[in-house]
């Protein structure tokens, strides 16, 4: 290797300084590369010893100690051809010009470690000859002080035990010195008031003070002692007891009592006592911006004068306001209250704590102290202490989140529940185990929920006026029908118009009272939504969010409201009176569709909203969407059944009242028709319309196309002729009856009070059935003479031209009034049927 290296040695400057891709590789890198190369030349692993292998014994292998260079060659000439050898000598070439320039490189960078190596050498050699001459040195010192202290503890020996006898005399002569001088250093000390080396100097001398009490001048020195360090004790008592001072000088002020033998658990009792009446200042100032509770009869007065205002009530079709309620007005808002509360009670509060804890449970406890427990006992006051005052702060935030009955602005309450909040965190980083952030978070929590319950009062109220506002616009309409229903003199067109001019408000009153209160909703749940904002610190806390989003705005306002919603409507149906008590068949009708809305498509949209805003968890029990849909579709139907009830009652006392105050048997020949009948179909007519401004249609069945002239095939028919005839001979009531009856086996039984459908077409049917279903039973308590049969007649014909109409089987109305004729047939003197075209002429005239 060296002989190959000087016959290379002559290319190494020349290949070093032309290769500029060399001098711009990375100096770690190429070591590296340099390295892991004459490695493998070599054959050495990574801890630099080689490969345990069998070693080459053939002579061709050009890495193997048995190489032989004349045998390599000829058997590349035998084996390769002119190209080959070619490539291989080009390659072989390449890897000695690699391992030359790695080797010189190798070479180079030891050689500047030999340079260095060898001064480094050279230096130390010399250094070592000059610390050889001064050790030489020190060994000689040391040798002359060896022979010095031989000589001095041979000189010495006789005398060293008399001497160790008067170092002890004059020691004990010092301690007596310091004995004697203690009073007169302790009166020093107290003048300085230096205390603490007062207290040092008495603890030192007291236990000798003690044990030679017996002896008159000790116990004068004790004596002494103790009367001065009583009135030490005093001046710090008094020091303790003003707290003026510095913390540190207040914590020496109490370690130092502490060692005078001051009872821990009264100097524990003195500092809160002293904390305890500036803290209830701070309590004194909060309570005087409470507002006192004014009693019954002042409220009584406030509501009284309050009342005009808030019954002025404006249209419904103007966008309604949040009905707030009465909420009183102290000096500071919320928000200030609370904060003057953090920052000057719950502020002093962390102090104390930080103090006391810093005095008596922090503070390092030596020598007796360390056995008295003090930290537990301390810890034990501290905490009733801050139970305590924390119990009268919070009475005091809840009295005056109490007189926050407004719900026109939310955001003040939130903002000072959250600071509230924020604030106690700091009393249960500083008191670990304390009670007081949980009674915190539960005032959060009640006061969250109870503002719930108030935006839930504010919407009750506000439906509730929303629909007196209702009634009131129903109520005008109402006066100018009937002054229209006069005025036109009964005529049917005349009273179909105004029946159409009446209702023409009852979808803009639904449609107003439908947006008015969706838009209170969703006011409403953005004002909670505040609780839940995510700036506000217990808005993501557990105890909180999940409990306060479904239980509190979901299931106790949102699904509470529409439920009162459905409860109040559905108590406008328990009106005693034939009349349906004072609420307008209007009303009932604009709820029952309300209430139709709700479920169809109301209820879900709001619980869907609620339930996105705060991002309501399913897992706590909550009232499913269709049992919401449930109950308003019963109270819809409720309310449409109980309005057809209604208008049929008032049909039927018209009728009713037509058939009682008659004479039926001294009645003259009928030339028009009744006038009550006029009224009956006018106001059929004008409940038609109203009706369908709000439903549909509905289904009907085929009309026949002469259906308003079928009275007269009804009543002039084969099978109603024998009826009359029979009625002559004295035979004829049972045959009547008989046959009567037998029509009655085969004719469709007629449901009066059956529920109704949501459309027109049902809710006509129902209140013509039970208008002429009483008048069929009025007409069966009635003696009827010829005149008043065929006044009947009459009244019955006129019906069935315009009543059939509006039901949806017309054949309905031709058997209730073909059974009112033949009751009428039944209960006369004189049965003597009008010719049915005398019934034609009269209907058309009149």
């Amino acid at each position: 290797m060296a002989a190959h290296f000087l016959c290379c040695g002559g290319f190494f400057w020349s290949d070093f300084s032309m290769d500029p891709e060399g001098s711009m590789l990375d100096e770690s890198g190429r070591r590296r590369k340099v390295h892991g190369m004459l490695k493998l030349y070599y054959g050495l692993n990574e801890e630099g010893k080689a490969p345990e292998q069998p070693q080459s014994l053939d002579p061709c292998d050009i890495n193997g100690p048995h190489f032989d260079p004349e045998l390599y060659l000829n058997k590349l000439r035998r084996e390769c051809s002119l190209g080959e050898l070619m490539d291989h000598e080009t390659c072989m070439v390449k890897q000695i010009r690699s391992l030359d320039s790695d080797m010189q490189t190798l070479v180079y960078e030891n050689y500047n470690k030999f340079i260095s190596a060898t001064d480094t050498i050279r230096k130390m050699k010399n250094d070592f000859k000059k610390m050889e001459d001064e050790m030489d040195c020190l060994s000689a010192n040391m040798a002359a002080i060896t022979d010095f202290s031989a000589s001095i503890s041979g000189t010495l020996q006789d005398q060293h035990a008399q001497i160790t006898k008067l170092s002890g005399v004059h020691t004990l002569l010092r301690k007596l010195q310091f004995l004697f001088e203690l009073p007169a250093r302790l009166n020093k000390c107290l003048e300085l008031q230096a205390y603490a080396q007062a207290v040092s100097s008495h603890r030192r001398a007291r236990c000798v003070l003690q044990q030679y009490s017996h002896l008159p001048s000790f116990k004068g020195i004790q004596d002494d002692c103790n009367a001065i360090m009583e009135k030490l004790a005093q001046e710090l008592r008094q020091k303790f007891r003003d707290g003026g001072t510095s913390a540190k000088d207040l914590s020496e002020c109490v370690e130092l009592l502490l060692q005078l033998d001051e009872p821990a658990e009264e100097l524990c009792e003195k500092f809160l006592s002293h904390a305890r009446s500036r803290l209830e200042q701070d309590l004194q100032g909060l309570e005087a911006e409470i507002k006192p509770h004014l009693p019954i009869p002042a409220v009584k007065e406030a509501a009284t004068c309050r009342s005009p205002s808030t019954a002025a009530l404006g249209s419904p079709k103007d966008s309604p306001k949040m009905l707030s309620l009465p909420s009183p007005t102290p000096n500071t808002d919320i928000l200030e209250f609370i904060d003057r509360g953090c920052n000057e009670f719950v502020s002093s509060l962390c102090l104390v704590i930080t103090s006391y804890q810093e005095l008596f449970i922090n503070h390092a406890q030596t020598g007796e102290l360390a056995s008295k427990n003090i930290p537990q006992m301390a810890n034990n006051k501290l905490k009733a202490f801050v139970d305590d005052l924390a119990a009268r702060y919070f009475s005091l935030v809840e009295r005056r989140i109490q007189e926050e009955k407004g719900v026109s602005d939310n955001s003040l309450l939130v903002r000072a529940l959250d600071r509230f909040h924020r604030r106690l965190q700091a009393v249960s980083k500083l008191l670990p185990g304390s009670t007081v952030p949980n009674q915190g978070t539960e005032i959060v929590i009640r006061a969250a929920t109870e503002r719930v319950k108030q935006y839930l009062t504010a919407l009750q109220s506000f439906y509730m006026d929303s629909l007196t506002d209702v009634r009131q616009a129903l109520a005008t309409p109402r006066l100018s029908v009937a002054a229209a229903s006069v005025a036109g003199g009964g005529a049917h067109l005349g009273g179909a118009a105004s029946g159409r001019d009446a209702p023409n408000s009852l979808p803009e009153l639904l449609s107003s009272l439908s947006a008015s209160i969706l838009n209170q909703i969703k006011s409403v749940l953005a004002s909670v939504h505040l609780f839940t904002a995510k700036d506000i610190t217990f808005s993501n806390k557990p105890y909180f969010k999940g409990e306060f989003c479904s239980q509190g705005v979901r299931e106790n306002l949102v699904v509470n409201f529409i439920r009162f919603v459905c409860q109040s409507s559905r108590q406008f149906c328990e009106s005693a009176g034939d009349k349906g008590g004072s609420t307008p068949p209007a009303l009932l009708l604009l709820l029952s569709r309300l209430c139709l809305d709700f479920e169809t498509s109301t209820i879900s949209y709001i619980l869907t909203l609620t339930d996105e805003q705060f991002l309501v968890q399913h897992q706590n029990p909550i009232t499913p969407v269709t049992t919401l849909c449930g109950e308003a579709r019963e109270a819809a139907q409720k309310l449409l059944n109980h309005y057809v009830k209604v208008q049929g009652l008032i049909i039927s006392q018209m009728l009713r009242k037509s058939v009682e105050t008659r004479d039926w048997v001294n009645t003259i020949e009928p030339r028009n028709v009744r006038a009550v009948m006029k009224r009956v179909v006018e106001d059929t007519t004008s409940i038609d319309v109203q009706v369908g401004l709000l439903y549909e249609e509905g289904v009907r069945k085929a009309h026949s196309s002469d259906s308003s002239k079928r009275t007269f095939s009804v009543y002039s028919s084969s099978r109603q002729q024998p009826r009359y005839a029979a009625s002559y001979t004295p035979s004829a009531p049972m045959d009547t009856n008989l046959l009567s009856n037998i029509h009655k086996l085969f004719s469709e039984r007629i449901d009066i009070f059956s529920s109704v459908e949501f459309n027109k077409v049902s809710v006509m049917t129902g209140i013509i059935k039970i208008s002429l279903k009483t008048f069929l039973e009025c007409v069966r308590l009635r003696t009827f003479g010829r005149y008043g049969l065929q006044q009947i007649q009459v009244d019955c014909h006129y019906l069935q031209m315009y009543l059939w109409r509006f039901v949806s089987d017309e054949n309905l109305v031709h058997f209730l009034l073909d059974e009112i004729v033949g009751s009428s047939a039944h209960r006369c003197l004189d049965p003597c049927p009008m010719e049915q075209s005398v019934i034609e002429v009269i209907c058309e005239r009149g």
